[in-house]
């Protein structure tokens, strides 16, 4: 694993999720609209979500635990300089899918687009 993945797996979820929150409400777009994205990626609803946070569990515990959408292939595109599609390693594959559907929600993109259920 490179020092890169490491980090992404080290990293604290609820460390990085209000920077979530901030980025989506600082483009107009809600807290509930995030969770619905992070629900669409992972299966965690609000209640186990801030109950994540709380324990203040690592990328790579928060990952584990998730039931990732069957869909989540179809997340394609460059974040933070990497093409998600390319990413090699799956921990940092699926915290950059995460990226991916934030980054679409603050731009306004629209919900049906971001959860990819348009065919």
């Amino acid at each position: 694993m490179s020092s890169h993945d490491e980090r992404i797996a080290q990293m604290i979820f609820g460390s990085v999720y209000p920077h979530y929150v901030a980025k989506v409400e600082r483009k107009g777009r809600t807290v509930a609209e995030l969770h619905q994205v992070i629900e669409w990626l992972t299966g965690y609803k609000t209640a186990a979500l801030e109950k994540l946070i709380q324990k203040k569990v690592t990328f790579e515990e928060f990952f584990k635990k998730a039931k990732l959408n069957p869909n989540a292939h179809l997340i394609t595109g460059v974040i933070c300089g990497y093409r998600v599609e390319d990413i090699e390693n799956p921990l940092t594959q699926k915290a950059r899918y995460l990226d991916k559907l934030v980054d679409e929600l603050a731009k306004g993109r629209k919900m049906e687009k971001i959860l990819r259920t348009d065919g």
